[in-house]
């Protein structure tokens, strides 16, 4: 698994996107969100306004694509600043919505694809939002799926503690070098830092700390972490003897093929 992480972010430098804003639109009133089907993907600000290295604009085009050849809904969040930063190559979503990250409209479906945005802000409002929409709903299996080369992150939740703390800051400052030092340039993807941490049992610990607090949304479901194709861990074990699962799935990329072969052997669990 190690070598299709380091093959994916491999792509992310040699790639040189170009950016192109969608014409001027419309934003639908939340309350006229009306989506159907098992599953959604949300697209959470993928814009330079935050990702000033423009690191995550593969992953997010071609997330955006996957989701299209599935006939599965795509919804983007945008905020008040410039919308000239926004850097989705498709501009046909079936819905644009205003948003700081919370999602105010109703989430039916029961797997929820996430990709675009700030790990630690916009992008963990969206979660969040998502999974107290899901504990207002009946219970069902669950199922989060972040694209990790399409989402962002500043590092809030690395600690000076952890063996791989050393690797991860200088990372930061190669990949910054001469920039800015504004906040919109000290970002890495999610896949970056997993490569960074490189050993599995790191990558599920550091994982698990940027979870949503799901023990208080969803205290009746048994809580399932996974990364990639490697076995699920239980976070919380759920109550009941046949508790419904709510699984956080972390994939690499949808670029590589490996990736749609795993899609298919995975798409009616958990």
């Amino acid at each position: 698994m190690l070598n299709k992480v380091f093959a994916a972010v491999l792509v992310s430098f040699v790639s040189l996107p170009a950016l192109g804003a969608c014409p001027r639109h419309a934003f639908t009133d939340p309350a006229d969100v009306h989506l159907a089907g098992d599953s959604l993907m949300i697209v959470t600000h993928a814009s330079s306004n935050d990702d000033g290295r423009i690191a995550t604009k593969l992953g997010v085009d071609e997330a955006i694509r996957f989701a299209k050849e599935r006939h599965i809904p795509v919804v983007y969040l945008q905020d008040d600043r410039p919308e000239e930063a926004y850097f989705m190559e498709d501009c046909s979503p079936d819905y644009w919505v205003f948003s700081t990250g919370e999602v105010r409209f109703g989430v039916p479906a029961s797997r929820v694809y996430l990709i675009g945005g700030h790990l630690e802000e916009c992008l963990s409002a969206t979660v969040h939002d998502v999974l107290l929409d899901w504990s207002r709903q009946g219970k069902r299996n669950l199922t989060v799926t972040y694209f990790m080369d399409g989402i962002f992150s500043n590092g809030r939740y690395v600690q000076t503690s952890d063996s791989w703390s050393g690797r991860y800051h200088r990372f930061i400052s190669i990949v910054t070098y001469a920039k800015p030092a504004g906040e919109h340039f000290q970002k890495v993807t999610l896949l970056e830092t997993m490569a960074v941490i490189r050993d599995e049992r790191k990558q599920y610990e550091y994982l698990e700390r940027i979870l949503p607090h799901f023990e208080r949304t969803l205290p009746d479901y048994r809580v399932e972490l996974k990364l990639m194709d490697a076995p699920a861990r239980v976070l919380q074990r759920g109550r009941g003897e046949h508790p419904p699962v709510l699984r956080f799935h972390f994939i690499d990329s949808a670029v590589s093929a490996e990736n749609a072969a795993l899609f298919r052997t995975t798409e009616s669990s958990p």
